[in-house]
């Protein structure tokens, strides 16, 4: 998650604290403060996407393929992506995104088994993700 998402969700936080501590006390809002910063830091942690390439799988998040069943695999801009996610996506196709991440890349599948056409997964580091994939 961006650090610019980060600090918003800690200003809005911060306006309950302020709330509790004038409703409450100084003790109340100390509490509250602990219990939102920790909160905030288990936000951040679990909203993290996990990419992950092992000798026979890609593992994105939750989900996992073996790489037998990779077929072409393209970066892509924020205009293509853009596109994908919204007029020109597929609501058979693993989503793997974050909104605050423009570009990503494009796995399709080539599984007769599976109905899922194609991963799509944002990542900051598109070109990279592709070059690894492309090497298994």
């Amino acid at each position: 998650m961006p650090l610019w998402l980060l600090a918003l969700i800690y200003f809005f936080f911060l306006s309950f604290v302020l709330s509790v501590w004038a409703a409450l006390g100084n003790s109340a809002a100390i509490a509250t403060l602990i219990l939102l910063s920790a909160l905030l830091i288990a936000i951040a942690i679990r909203s993290r996407l996990v990419i992950e390439i092992t000798e026979s799988e890609l593992k994105v998040g939750p989900a996992h393929i073996d790489l037998k069943y990779i077929g072409a695999v393209s970066a892509l801009n924020s205009d293509a992506m853009r596109k994908i996610r919204t007029r020109d996506a597929n609501p058979s196709a693993y989503l793997g995104i974050r909104f605050w991440s423009s570009t990503g890349v494009k796995v399709e599948i080539n599984d007769q088994r599976d109905e899922t056409p194609y991963w799509l997964i944002t990542s900051n580091k598109a070109n990279q993700l592709v070059n690894a994939l492309s090497l298994n």
